[in-house]
Protein backbone atom coordinates (compact mmCIF):
# COMPACT_ATOMS: atom_id res chain seq x y z
CA UNK A 1 0.00 0.00 0.00
CA UNK A 2 3.05 2.16 -0.04
CA UNK A 3 4.68 5.12 1.66
CA UNK A 4 1.94 7.61 0.89
CA UNK A 5 -0.60 5.70 3.00
CA UNK A 6 0.61 7.32 6.22
CA UNK A 7 -0.49 10.73 5.01
CA UNK A 8 -3.73 9.29 3.70
CA UNK A 9 -4.89 8.01 7.08
CA UNK A 10 -4.41 11.31 8.87
CA UNK A 11 -6.17 13.30 6.17
CA UNK A 12 -8.98 10.76 5.99
CA UNK A 13 -9.65 11.14 9.69
CA UNK A 14 -9.84 14.93 9.34
CA UNK A 15 -12.31 14.72 6.49
CA UNK A 16 -14.48 11.94 7.93
CA UNK A 17 -16.62 14.37 9.90
CA UNK A 18 -17.26 16.39 6.76
CA UNK A 19 -18.22 13.21 4.94
CA UNK A 20 -20.75 12.41 7.64
CA UNK A 21 -22.37 15.83 7.26
CA UNK A 22 -22.61 15.35 3.51
CA UNK A 23 -24.13 11.89 3.84
CA UNK A 24 -27.66 13.22 4.23
CA UNK A 25 -27.54 15.07 0.91
CA UNK A 26 -25.09 12.97 -1.13
CA UNK A 27 -25.38 9.22 -1.84
CA UNK A 28 -22.80 7.38 0.24
CA UNK A 29 -19.97 5.66 -1.57
CA UNK A 30 -20.74 2.02 -2.14
CA UNK A 31 -18.49 -0.81 -3.10
CA UNK A 32 -19.82 -3.03 -5.81
CA UNK A 33 -22.38 -3.32 -8.52
CA UNK A 34 -24.76 -0.42 -8.65
CA UNK A 35 -22.22 1.97 -7.13
CA UNK A 36 -22.42 5.53 -8.45
CA UNK A 37 -19.96 6.53 -11.13
CA UNK A 38 -17.24 9.06 -10.23
CA UNK A 39 -18.69 12.51 -9.64
CA UNK A 40 -17.35 16.04 -9.60
CA UNK A 41 -17.53 15.92 -5.81
CA UNK A 42 -15.04 13.06 -5.84
CA UNK A 43 -17.18 9.91 -5.65
CA UNK A 44 -15.25 6.74 -6.37
CA UNK A 45 -16.56 3.72 -8.23
CA UNK A 46 -15.09 0.51 -6.84
CA UNK A 47 -15.26 -2.94 -8.37
CA UNK A 48 -16.92 -5.34 -5.95
CA UNK A 49 -15.47 -8.73 -5.00
CA UNK A 50 -18.86 -10.14 -5.92
CA UNK A 51 -18.47 -12.87 -8.53
CA UNK A 52 -16.42 -16.04 -8.21
CA UNK A 53 -13.61 -16.26 -10.74
CA UNK A 54 -14.18 -19.04 -13.26
CA UNK A 55 -11.46 -21.37 -14.41
CA UNK A 56 -8.81 -20.09 -16.77
CA UNK A 57 -10.48 -21.99 -19.59
CA UNK A 58 -13.67 -20.01 -19.11
CA UNK A 59 -11.74 -16.80 -19.71
CA UNK A 60 -10.30 -18.12 -22.93
CA UNK A 61 -6.77 -19.13 -23.90
CA UNK A 62 -3.88 -16.79 -23.09
CA UNK A 63 -1.09 -16.27 -25.59
CA UNK A 64 2.41 -14.99 -24.93
CA UNK A 65 2.47 -11.23 -24.58
CA UNK A 66 -1.30 -10.95 -24.23
CA UNK A 67 -2.42 -8.47 -21.56
CA UNK A 68 -5.04 -10.12 -19.36
CA UNK A 69 -6.77 -8.32 -16.48
CA UNK A 70 -5.72 -10.18 -13.35
CA UNK A 71 -7.20 -8.04 -10.60
CA UNK A 72 -10.96 -8.39 -11.12
CA UNK A 73 -12.76 -9.47 -9.05
CA UNK A 74 -10.71 -8.70 -5.95
CA UNK A 75 -11.66 -12.02 -4.33
CA UNK A 76 -13.69 -15.03 -5.42
CA UNK A 77 -16.12 -15.10 -2.50
CA UNK A 78 -19.55 -13.73 -3.36
CA UNK A 79 -19.93 -11.25 -0.48
CA UNK A 80 -22.47 -8.43 -0.85
CA UNK A 81 -20.79 -5.02 -0.54
CA UNK A 82 -21.64 -2.86 2.45
CA UNK A 83 -22.25 0.86 2.63
CA UNK A 84 -18.97 2.55 3.48
CA UNK A 85 -18.84 4.38 6.79
CA UNK A 86 -18.00 8.10 6.57
CA UNK A 87 -14.44 7.40 7.75
CA UNK A 88 -13.91 4.67 5.17
CA UNK A 89 -15.55 6.71 2.42
CA UNK A 90 -13.02 9.46 3.11
CA UNK A 91 -10.20 6.91 3.30
CA UNK A 92 -11.10 5.32 -0.03
CA UNK A 93 -11.33 8.74 -1.64
CA UNK A 94 -7.87 9.68 -0.35
CA UNK A 95 -6.50 6.42 -1.73
CA UNK A 96 -7.99 7.27 -5.11
CA UNK A 97 -6.66 10.84 -4.98
CA UNK A 98 -3.14 9.99 -3.78
CA UNK A 99 -2.51 6.57 -5.29
CA UNK A 100 -4.81 6.68 -8.27
CA UNK A 101 -6.53 3.47 -7.13
CA UNK A 102 -7.98 1.75 -4.08
CA UNK A 103 -5.89 -1.28 -3.02
CA UNK A 104 -7.83 -4.46 -3.60
CA UNK A 105 -7.24 -5.64 -0.04
CA UNK A 106 -9.47 -2.77 1.10
CA UNK A 107 -12.08 -3.63 -1.52
CA UNK A 108 -11.99 -7.24 -0.30
CA UNK A 109 -12.71 -6.24 3.31
CA UNK A 110 -15.42 -3.74 2.38
CA UNK A 111 -18.30 -6.21 2.81
CA UNK A 112 -18.12 -5.55 6.58
CA UNK A 113 -17.28 -2.13 8.02
CA UNK A 114 -16.13 -3.48 11.39
CA UNK A 115 -13.63 -5.77 9.68
CA UNK A 116 -12.50 -3.11 7.22
CA UNK A 117 -11.96 -0.46 9.88
CA UNK A 118 -10.15 -2.92 12.16
CA UNK A 119 -7.88 -4.03 9.31
CA UNK A 120 -7.04 -0.44 8.33
CA UNK A 121 -6.34 0.55 11.94
CA UNK A 122 -4.07 -2.45 12.56
CA UNK A 123 -2.23 -2.02 9.27
CA UNK A 124 -1.57 1.66 9.84
CA UNK A 125 -0.45 1.12 13.42
CA UNK A 126 1.94 -1.71 12.59
CA UNK A 127 3.32 -0.50 9.28
CA UNK A 128 3.18 3.29 9.56
CA UNK A 129 3.06 4.08 13.28
CA UNK A 130 5.99 4.94 15.58
CA UNK A 131 8.51 2.09 15.89
CA UNK A 132 12.20 1.42 16.25
CA UNK A 133 11.85 -0.42 12.95
CA UNK A 134 12.02 1.69 9.82
CA UNK A 135 9.14 1.50 7.36
CA UNK A 136 11.48 -0.27 4.94
CA UNK A 137 12.38 -2.88 7.56
CA UNK A 138 8.70 -3.53 8.23
CA UNK A 139 8.04 -3.97 4.51
CA UNK A 140 11.02 -6.32 4.26
CA UNK A 141 9.46 -8.46 6.98
CA UNK A 142 6.14 -8.40 5.11
CA UNK A 143 7.77 -9.69 1.94
CA UNK A 144 10.04 -12.28 3.58
CA UNK A 145 7.05 -13.72 5.44
CA UNK A 146 4.85 -13.63 2.34
CA UNK A 147 7.58 -15.40 0.37
CA UNK A 148 7.48 -18.30 2.81
CA UNK A 149 3.70 -18.45 2.45
CA UNK A 150 3.79 -17.88 -1.34
CA UNK A 151 1.14 -15.19 -1.03
CA UNK A 152 0.59 -13.68 -4.46
CA UNK A 153 -1.22 -10.57 -3.22
CA UNK A 154 1.26 -9.56 -0.52
CA UNK A 155 4.37 -10.39 -2.52
CA UNK A 156 3.12 -8.17 -5.33
CA UNK A 157 1.89 -5.24 -3.23
CA UNK A 158 4.63 -5.23 -0.60
CA UNK A 159 7.38 -6.10 -3.05
CA UNK A 160 6.43 -2.80 -4.70
CA UNK A 161 6.63 -1.08 -1.29
CA UNK A 162 10.17 -2.42 -0.71
CA UNK A 163 11.19 -1.07 -4.10
CA UNK A 164 9.61 2.27 -3.23
CA UNK A 165 11.12 2.72 0.23
CA UNK A 166 14.57 1.45 -0.72
CA UNK A 167 14.78 2.99 -4.20
CA UNK A 168 16.31 -0.36 -5.16
CA UNK A 169 14.33 -2.65 -7.48
CA UNK A 170 16.93 -5.39 -6.97
CA UNK A 171 16.25 -5.52 -3.23
CA UNK A 172 12.54 -5.84 -3.87
CA UNK A 173 13.12 -8.83 -6.15
CA UNK A 174 15.53 -10.46 -3.69
CA UNK A 175 13.04 -10.15 -0.84
CA UNK A 176 10.40 -11.84 -2.98
CA UNK A 177 12.64 -14.67 -4.19
CA UNK A 178 15.05 -15.39 -1.32
CA UNK A 179 16.05 -12.76 1.23
CA UNK A 180 19.24 -14.68 2.00
CA UNK A 181 20.82 -13.63 -1.30
CA UNK A 182 20.39 -9.92 -0.52
CA UNK A 183 23.48 -8.01 0.57
CA UNK A 184 21.95 -6.54 3.70
CA UNK A 185 23.42 -5.79 7.11
CA UNK A 186 23.59 -8.10 10.14
CA UNK A 187 20.67 -6.25 11.73
CA UNK A 188 18.30 -6.83 8.81
CA UNK A 189 19.46 -10.43 8.34
CA UNK A 190 18.83 -11.27 12.00
CA UNK A 191 15.42 -9.60 11.81
CA UNK A 192 14.37 -11.58 8.75
CA UNK A 193 15.78 -14.85 10.10
CA UNK A 194 13.64 -14.39 13.21
CA UNK A 195 10.52 -13.48 11.20
CA UNK A 196 10.91 -16.50 8.93
CA UNK A 197 11.50 -18.89 11.84
CA UNK A 198 8.44 -17.46 13.58
CA UNK A 199 6.50 -18.11 10.35
CA UNK A 200 7.69 -21.62 9.57
CA UNK A 201 8.55 -23.03 13.03
CA UNK A 202 6.87 -20.84 15.66
CA UNK A 203 7.04 -23.58 18.29
CA UNK A 204 10.86 -23.59 18.07
CA UNK A 205 11.47 -19.91 18.91
CA UNK A 206 13.58 -19.72 22.07
CA UNK A 207 15.48 -17.18 24.15
CA UNK A 208 18.55 -17.65 21.95
CA UNK A 209 16.57 -16.31 19.00
CA UNK A 210 15.56 -13.19 20.92
CA UNK A 211 19.12 -12.74 22.15
CA UNK A 212 20.41 -12.72 18.57
CA UNK A 213 18.13 -9.75 17.92
CA UNK A 214 19.37 -7.94 21.02
CA UNK A 215 23.00 -8.45 19.97
CA UNK A 216 22.44 -6.58 16.69
CA UNK A 217 20.76 -3.65 18.44
CA UNK A 218 17.06 -4.42 18.64
CA UNK A 219 15.27 -3.30 21.81
CA UNK A 220 12.62 -5.29 23.67
CA UNK A 221 9.95 -3.15 21.97
CA UNK A 222 11.57 -3.76 18.58
CA UNK A 223 11.35 -7.51 19.14
CA UNK A 224 7.65 -7.11 19.89
CA UNK A 225 7.20 -5.10 16.68
CA UNK A 226 9.04 -7.69 14.59
CA UNK A 227 6.77 -10.38 16.02
CA UNK A 228 3.62 -8.27 15.52
CA UNK A 229 4.37 -7.48 11.88
CA UNK A 230 5.24 -11.14 11.27
CA UNK A 231 1.99 -12.28 12.86
CA UNK A 232 -0.09 -9.75 10.94
CA UNK A 233 1.24 -10.87 7.58
CA UNK A 234 0.84 -14.54 8.38
CA UNK A 235 -2.82 -13.76 9.02
CA UNK A 236 -3.12 -11.58 5.92
CA UNK A 237 -1.40 -14.17 3.73
CA UNK A 238 -3.82 -16.86 4.78
CA UNK A 239 -6.90 -14.72 4.22
CA UNK A 240 -5.55 -13.65 0.82
CA UNK A 241 -4.84 -17.24 -0.22
CA UNK A 242 -8.19 -18.52 1.06
CA UNK A 243 -10.09 -15.90 -0.97
CA UNK A 244 -7.84 -15.82 -4.07
CA UNK A 245 -7.19 -12.12 -3.45
CA UNK A 246 -5.76 -10.40 -6.53
CA UNK A 247 -3.32 -7.48 -6.37
CA UNK A 248 -4.07 -4.35 -8.39
CA UNK A 249 -2.36 -4.57 -11.77
CA UNK A 250 -0.60 -1.26 -11.18
CA UNK A 251 1.61 -2.81 -8.48
CA UNK A 252 3.44 -4.95 -11.02
CA UNK A 253 5.02 -1.97 -12.74
CA UNK A 254 5.65 0.29 -9.75
CA UNK A 255 9.19 1.50 -8.96
CA UNK A 256 10.85 -0.68 -11.59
Amino acid sequence: MGKVMGKIMGKAEKTARGAARRAATKPALRVGKGAPAPTAAGGVEIQAPSRPRDSGAARGPVTAGQAVPDDTPAIVLDLPPAKLSPAMEAYFKKCQDKLGFVPNVLVAYAFDMAKLESFVAMYNDLMLGPSGLSKLEREMIAVAVSSQNRCYYCLTAHGAAVRQYSGNPLLGEQMVMNYRVARIGKRERAMLDFAVKLTTQPWSVEEDDRERLRRVGFSERDIWDIAAVTGFFNMSNRVASATDMRPNMVYHGMER
